[in-house]
């Protein structure tokens, strides 16, 4: 299933995974693959969820407390500065 999700933005990634630290538009296909199978579905659920889903265990449940404190204050400042609530369940 994987090789099926990686061939659909158009490269070899097992065979060359280099290239999307090289490759601009491989780049930017691998992140938006990445945020749509990933973080898109839990938008809804608050900022909470956008990090467990981009990070995981490496920072939620205890992982890296300040790592995610740090991320809810960067948000919290860019919501502030753009005049906008940043709504409920910011760090689960």
């Amino acid at each position: 299933m994987v090789l099926l999700e990686i061939n659909s933005i158009g490269f070899d990634g097992l065979g060359n995974p280099g290239i999307v630290a090289t490759d601009v538009l491989i780049s930017f296909k691998t992140a938006l693959w990445f945020w749509m199978n990933n973080v898109h579905s839990v938008l809804d659920q608050g900022f909470g969820a956008t990090i467990r889903a981009i990070n995981g265990a490496v920072e939620c449940n205890g992982g890296n407390t300040p790592a995610v404190n740090a991320r809810v204050g960067y948000y919290k400042d860019y919501c502030s500065h753009l005049g906008v609530s940043p709504g409920d369940n910011l760090t689960s």
